[in-house]
């Protein structure tokens, strides 16, 4: 079964992802993306992340489509209008690509390349509109598409930590109305969080896919609760982090123990192992995935 199917089957889904590299050589994201073959239902392939100019999306994605992995590829509305974006859907399709995850993406004034005007010409919610358009033969001003339709599996993400956590749902229910068939979360630690917006959120009936963050050191923890909106890391995950001798042993033990206490909640795990790829196998083997 290919992500699309096992989704509406509903087996418990496992991502992860890969960042294309700032270049053309791609051997190591390859060897990134074959510690993991078949442990994984999906890679997510991220586009332009962080606003840091890299090699693009959809290049690699169809790359890793070539050497049969499943693709997610990922498309934010920062640097494209919309004659662009739904011109790369369309070439994601042409290149056998089903799977992509629709963002708004981080502003310019982030990333490398701060003085670059951003675009923001759709939001995410009218870019899932745009897909779930173009499945039906037409673009986004009626025009009628020639050939066979393309076919997707559209995803998009949410955030259980924001607080407020209700501009989160009714952007959530927006985005299912528009074709969302899947979500991927902002990095979980605190398993009671995650609980409580699922609770808020169990009427909308869709597919969950908690994020999973892998701490490198106390000091990420620390700088992502001053930083990153939505996510907070609990101090006595940090005290384990500063204590540990073994850093990436501690860290393998607490995305486990995140992920077993997460697993009956969800539908399926995301993993974001932000340069730690080898290290996937080994938090899935001690999480029993």
């Amino acid at each position: 079964m290919n992500f699309r199917e096992k989704l509406g089957a509903g087996n418990f889904i496992v991502t992860s992802e890969v960042g294309p590299p700032k270049g053309i050589d791609i051997t190591h994201l390859l060897e990134e993306a074959e510690v993991i073959r078949n442990r994984v239902d999906a890679i997510n392939v991220t586009d332009i992340q962080s606003s840091v100019m890299r090699l693009g999306s959809l290049a690699v994605s169809a790359i890793l489509k070539q050497k049969g992995f499943e693709p997610v590829f990922q498309l934010t509305c920062r640097d494209r209008n919309r004659l662009a974006l739904q011109s790369d859907i369309l070439s994601a399709a042409a290149f056998g690509i089903e799977n992509m995850l629709l963002l708004t993406g981080d502003h310019t004034t982030l990333g490398d390349h701060p003085q670059a005007k951003p675009v923001f010409d759709l939001d995410s919610v009218q870019l899932l509109q745009v897909a779930s358009q173009l499945q039906q033969g037409t673009d986004m001003n009626g025009n009628k598409l020639e050939g066979p339709l393309p076919k997707f599996c559209l995803g998009a993400v949410v955030n259980p930590g924001a607080d407020p956590l209700e501009p989160q749902i009714i952007k959530m229910e927006k985005k299912i109305e528009a074709g969302a068939q899947f979500f991927q979360t902002q990095a979980i630690y605190d398993v009671k969080v995650f609980e409580n917006f699922l609770n808020k959120t169990r009427h909308l009936k869709t597919k969950v896919l908690a994020g999973i963050v892998l701490l490198k050191s106390a000091g990420m923890a620390k700088f992502m609760n001053k930083n990153v909106a939505g996510i907070f890391v609990p101090d006595n995950l940090i005290k384990e982090m500063e204590d540990a001798k073994d850093k990436t042993a501690q860290s393998v033990d607490i995305g486990s123990r995140l992920i077993k206490e997460l697993k009956p909640m969800c539908q399926g795990i995301h993993i974001m192992p932000i340069g730690w790829n080898r290290f996937v196998p080994r938090l899935l083997d001690a999480s029993g995935l």
